[in-house]
């Protein structure tokens, strides 16, 4: 009774207060349900990549013959055949070699152990008979067996046999993709941001130029590759599936997000910085080479890095100029075939054996570190250099 009245309280208010109150709990709910799947997310890529981080190593003894160096099968027992890999074993000539061993001469080496016997101490699914399993089980206790950091998973590129598949022709594709892809996007679109935002009249030209580069950031990545794919292979003969092509298509795709963030960048520095350069009689170019750019260029570098971040995530459009394929050697130059990290993933995606699995997981571990340092340099350096007015 005394609340109906009481001439300060107001039923719309009350009811607006209301709907405000549930409106930030379906808010906060939100926030909470995306946050809760990127644990998820985060945790299953821990659980299955960390396992990839180690190999199961073999002890092997055999004495060298002319019939090890013709069939390095024969350096192990039938018996412990299945538990070592067939790369290792197939590299065994090389390797005796290189260490300068002589026929006649006692050798002990830490093989590498085939998928099955790595899988199998993991307690993963694997394909070992229970008489291997037990061979496994009684050499783990001998100190036969062990568990080693996967250095080969940085240092080899792809293969066929999952034990010995690492990132390394993947890593070497993407940097050499990413240089590319730096020094034609880099310098053209902060040139084309100079240009319109300093130089360019604002007459129909110009704003038709303005529509088409915003309207280019939400065009789907993959009608980059296909254009790529007309353009660069098709036209002008650039060679299929070299870090060349792949670095021009990307490219492409982050001229866009440059020029924009270089715009706003250019826009940020105070109009009476080019108002006192024409003051003291500087030409427009002077002023902006020597104060509008260096003044823009914390900007610049922030939007350009999140760029290439970007870019380097990218899978689609390197698919359609041919980056997914098979590689195992790292290229050596541009033009050469190579494969990046993006694509190298999703072909360990599909394949069927179940190392691949944690291999998919880790490699996405390591993408993933990697564009978290890139977004955390561009931080930094906005931070850093990022002027109030």
């Amino acid at each position: 009774m005394i609340e109906q009245n009481n001439p300060f309280i107001v039923e719309q208010i009350a009811k607006r207060n209301k709907n405000g109150e549930r409106f930030e709990y379906i808010a906060l709910s939100a926030l909470m349900i995306c946050i809760a799947f990127l644990t998820f997310f985060l945790y299953t890529l821990i659980k299955d990549g960390l396992p990839a981080f180690k190999q199961a190593y073999v002890k092997v003894e055999f004495t060298l013959s002319q019939e090890i160096i013709k069939n390095p099968y024969s350096a192990v027992s039938s018996q412990l055949r299945p538990l070592v890999s067939r790369a290792w074993l197939r590299n065994l000539p090389a390797r005796v070699k290189n260490d300068k061993i002589e026929i006649g001469q006692s050798v002990s080496y830490w093989a590498l152990s085939s998928s099955q016997t790595d899988q199998y101490i993991k307690e993963n699914y694997n394909k070992l008979t229970d008489n291997q399993k037990n061979l496994v089980d009684d050499m783990v206790k001998n100190g036969l067996i062990k568990q080693q950091f996967n250095g080969l998973f940085f240092k080899t590129g792809d293969s066929k046999i999952p034990e010995s598949a690492g990132l390394l022709s993947a890593a070497i594709g993407t940097i050499m993709t990413m240089l590319v892809t730096m020094s034609l996007a880099l310098p053209l679109g902060v040139a084309t941001a100079i240009y319109l935002e300093e130089f360019a009249k604002d007459n129909k030209f110009t704003q038709f130029i303005e529509i088409n580069i915003n309207n280019l950031n939400a065009v789907p990545s993959i009608l980059f590759g296909l254009l790529g794919l007309a353009v660069f292979i098709n036209i002008f003969g650039v060679p299929r599936s070299s870090p060349l092509v792949g670095g021009m298509t990307l490219a492409l795709m982050s001229l866009p997000v440059i020029i924009v963030s270089s715009r706003s960048a250019l826009r940020a520095v105070p109009a009476t910085i080019r108002q006192a350069g024409f003051g003291l009689g500087l030409t427009k170019l002077q002023i902006v080479k020597d104060h509008v750019l260096p003044l823009a260029m914390p900007g610049i570098l922030t939007g350009s890095i999140i760029a290439l971040a970007q870019a380097m995530g990218e899978t689609a459009p390197l698919m359609i100029v041919g980056m997914i394929a098979f590689v195992p050697d790292a290229p050596e130059t541009i033009t050469q075939a190579a494969t990046v990290m993006p694509a190298q993933i999703f072909t360990w995606s599909g394949m069927p054996e179940r190392m691949y699995v944690e291999k998919t997981s880790a490699g996405i571990l390591v993408l993933l570190t990697i564009m978290l340092v890139l977004n955390s340099v561009a931080i930094y350096l906005r931070k850093k250099f990022q002027r109030k007015w």
